[in-house]
């Protein structure tokens, strides 16, 4: 099941992409997610009796597809965590947003505040209770005049909750299919999709970086 998704494997970590709709791990809907997945790929793949350890090092929103990595240690657990926590591990995504934007370039800081009873974010002042400062830049790919839609590149500075989504809803142009933050595309898969993956390696630590982009197809035929 898991094969064509596997980018890379070691002894340490796996790289996989995680198709939208998937869970990054167990949550209360019960439906299958990628640690129970991977796991039960390692075990069956090692014919390991017992339980098999796997570390998730970052998570992606369940209708979000992507590369990811999880450690196949404790050990390479800890060292990527501790590149997680120091900004080293680096994640860029790529989005269909609304709309024509005024600059190819651009750069964005608010600050974020959760509220977690319905699991939303939104833009506050600073120095609001809670908030926490979110940052990224973007770099325009394309525009599609016809449809009123442009290609972007993310890259994420800080992760905070719905972040790229809230961010760039502020700005009027809100990711398509978004059915939280979005104006368009609403019942279809939302466009934002991590396709870039940049860390050292927890052990031999050299640096990798893994890329996938999304099936040409949906919103995403727009990359043609």
């Amino acid at each position: 099941m898991l094969e064509k998704e596997i980018l890379y494997e070691d002894n340490h970590i796996i790289v996989v992409e995680k198709k939208p709709n998937i869970p990054s791990q167990g949550d209360k809907t019960g439906d299958k997610d990628m640690l129970t997945i991977i796991k039960q790929y390692i075990k069956e793949k090692n014919n390991k009796p017992g339980n098999v350890y796997l570390g998730l090092i970052h998570r992606l929103d369940r209708p979000v597809g992507g590369v990811m990595v999880f450690a196949k240690t404790s050990k390479a657990a800890a060292r990527l965590s501790e590149q997680v926590r120091n900004k080293e591990l680096k994640k860029e995504y790529i989005v269909v947003a609304d709309g024509k934007f005024e600059n190819t370039t651009g750069h964005l800081e608010n600050y974020l505040l959760k509220n977690e009873k319905n699991n939303l974010s939104k833009v506050v002042k600073e120095g609001t209770k809670n908030a926490k400062l979110a940052i990224l830049d973007y770099e325009i790919i394309k525009y599609n005049q016809e449809i009123d839609l442009s290609v972007v590149k993310i890259n994420l500075h800080t992760g905070r909750h719905h972040q790229i989504r809230v961010q760039l809803s502020n700005i009027n142009h809100s990711i398509y299919g978004d059915q939280k933050y979005g104006t368009r595309g609403h019942g279809k898969q939302i466009a934002l999709w991590a396709y870039k993956l940049t860390f050292r390696h927890p052990i031999t630590k050299k640096e990798l970086t893994f890329e996938r982009l999304p099936e040409k197809n949906g919103t995403w035929k727009i990359l043609e």
